[in-house]
């Protein structure tokens, strides 16, 4: 299948010279060379450090070729660029209901029934924020979000936030081959022939020197994921119970430590840091400009409900297999659920381990071209899927570094796997404030976007998202130190202190800009040729003492709260 781009804000030469670039060396041979004019002495420079990340777009499902100008906006048109387009967006949502994900699920529905089904209806606005603000970041800078970090904050942050971002990473790897031996186990095939086989599998996908091929080896991963459709309703679901938890909040048997370390977790594991730098990454090697902005928002906004979907259903399925059993907060790992499935029925077992075996696949693919990508951020190195092994050896020796590293990891005797699955996901989920920070204060900063910035009422949003997540991290900290405390009223609290400090905060933002003057609202109608200069040419952003003392503390914090949520999982652990 092919499809062409729509031409409204590229039929200028000088955008057209923008977008169309170098033809990429490793490009499929046999297809023509983009001949674009040069610029003139005037015209914005493109940002992108890897030509490979120029050129036609080349898409499991489409092709468009950048110098393509045809205005001509029909029906057929759009649904084919679109189909070009998708890719980004659904891979990083599916991606995120992984290993540690279908387990982390299965774990609410076994210990909490339907009753934690709400939290995944909130996390929806959440997923889209987040994730179309490195939409922009992506197309508009040809910028990956560690360098950006790096550049814009100085190296003292970026590494503070790429240190987070690998051993986060790196421990999620551990989690998804974790997975993969839990899955296979179920069919009797020991971890020591499972990891190993799906170690080769993940390396030989990455090194094809393709990116079309990468990404159409991802949709096809998740096109069997869809395993789940007949899985939930072979499980006699109680859809009235559903219906009814999604929309109405609660916790069976009542707010505890134990539960908010699982709420947290489950947002760690929906709304994981690790997904912020692979679709800007992902997004800029797929060579997506601003013209087709519009359509990788609709990719985003349709994995993020596909995510939501397919985690519901594994809440659900935990549900029915526990129901009955007398296993109801008795979570062992996602093998105990195949195993509790198969007490039912031997092929709802089985179609568990497949969903599972599947989820780790992905997950396991993304997250670590995630990490690869900063890694080519971080050390200046040719970073690209398009480009060939000999082209980018470091590129793919630190994939399959990761790879290997992370299989060896589960294939050592005796390593606490179960622990590892459940500190990974609450670590992700206290982290994400942090990254989500970051995130903002790129998008707000006008020599990056431009034109392109938040609009106030997103501002507004990802500051209660943030503030959102804070509590819960405060929660679970408070909790962790003092034991015999009464939960809900810890969280009554911070929560009203969390509104009080935001309150403060716009009224203190609201009183600075009277004082400086409303600043001028973004001209959008430059977007369709502004680009962010080189990244090089900009000039550090330069925090104000307060700025400084408040990113400080919140990484402080962050520390105190990472070390006691490894207290709390040993705990748990040790039960």
């Amino acid at each position: 299948m092919s499809s062409t781009a729509e031409a409204g804000a590229a039929t200028d030469p000088v955008s057209a010279a923008l977008e169309a670039g170098h033809s990429d060396p490793a490009a499929r041979a046999g297809r023509a060379t983009i001949a674009a004019p040069a610029p003139s002495p005037d015209a914005p420079s493109t940002a992108a450090l890897d030509p490979a990340h120029l050129g036609d777009i080349e898409g499991a499902l489409g092709h468009i070729r950048l110098d393509d100008a045809d205005s001509r906006r029909t029906v057929k048109r759009r649904l084919l660029t679109f189909l070009a387009i998708v890719g980004p967006g659904l891979i990083v949502m599916v991606g995120d209901n992984d290993a540690g994900g279908v387990a982390t699920y299965a774990q609410a529905g076994q210990n909490y029934g339907n009753s934690l089904l709400w939290v995944l209806l909130l996390l929806i606005p959440v997923l889209i924020v987040n994730q179309e603000m490195v939409v922009r970041l992506g197309a508009v800078t040809g910028v990956g979000h560690a360098k950006l970090i790096f550049e814009r904050f100085g190296r003292f942050w970026g590494a503070f936030s790429v240190g987070d971002l690998f051993l986060l990473n790196f421990l999620t790897i551990v989690t998804e081959f974790i997975g993969v031996s839990l899955a296979l186990a179920y069919f009797g095939v020991s971890k020591y022939v499972a990891v190993p086989v799906a170690a080769v599998l993940l390396v030989a996908i990455a090194l094809s020197g393709s990116f079309r091929r990468w990404e159409r080896s991802m949709l096809a991963f998740i096109a069997a994921s869809l395993v789940l459709v007949p899985l939930l309703l072979l499980s006699h679901p109680h859809y009235a119970s559903a219906g009814y938890h999604l929309v109405v909040p609660g916790i069976q048997g009542g707010v505890s430590s134990d539960a908010i370390l699982l709420i947290i977790a489950v947002v760690g594991t929906t709304v994981a840091p690790w997904q912020l730098f692979f679709q800007q990454s992902n997004v800029i090697d797929k060579r997506i400009t601003p013209r087709f902005i519009g359509y990788e928002r609709a990719d985003t906004v349709m994995g993020s409900l596909v995510v939501v979907l397919g985690a519901t259903a594994i809440m659900m399925v935990a549900d029915f297999a526990a129901r009955g059993s007398g296993t109801v907060g008795h979570f062992t790992d996602a093998l105990g659920v195949a195993n509790l499935l198969g007490g039912h029925n031997r092929v709802l077992g089985a179609l568990f381990a497949i969903v599972l075996l599947d989820a780790s696949v992905i997950g396991a693919a993304a997250v670590t071209l995630a990490t690869s990508y900063t890694f080519g951020d971080v050390f200046g190195i040719k970073h690209s899927l398009h480009r060939k092994f000999r082209d980018a050896k470091k590129f793919y020796a630190s994939y399959t570094a990761l790879v290997v590293l992370a299989a060896a990891v589960v294939m050592i005797p005796g390593a606490p796997l179960g622990l590892i699955t459940t500190s990974v996901q609450a670590l992700a989920g206290l982290l994400l404030p942090s990254a989500s920070v970051f995130l903002l204060l790129l998008c707000n900063d006008k020599a990056v976007l431009g034109p392109w910035v938040n609009a106030r009422w997103l501002n507004i949003l990802a500051a209660v998202i943030i503030a959102v997540l804070l509590v819960l991290s405060g929660v679970l900290v408070i909790t962790t130190l003092f034991t015999g405390i009464d939960t809900t009223l810890v969280a009554i609290w911070l929560g009203a202190a969390m509104a009080v400090a935001l309150l403060v905060a716009a009224l203190g933002l609201r009183i600075t800009r009277r004082r400086r003057g409303a600043p001028a609202p973004a001209d959008t109608s430059e977007r369709a040729t502004w680009r962010m200069p080189p990244v090089a040419v900009l000039k550090p952003v330069a925090w104000s003492s307060g700025t400084k003392l408040g990113m400080s503390a919140m990484r402080g914090y962050l520390v105190i709260a990472a070390v006691l949520l490894i207290v709390k999982a040993v705990q748990l652990g040790s039960h």
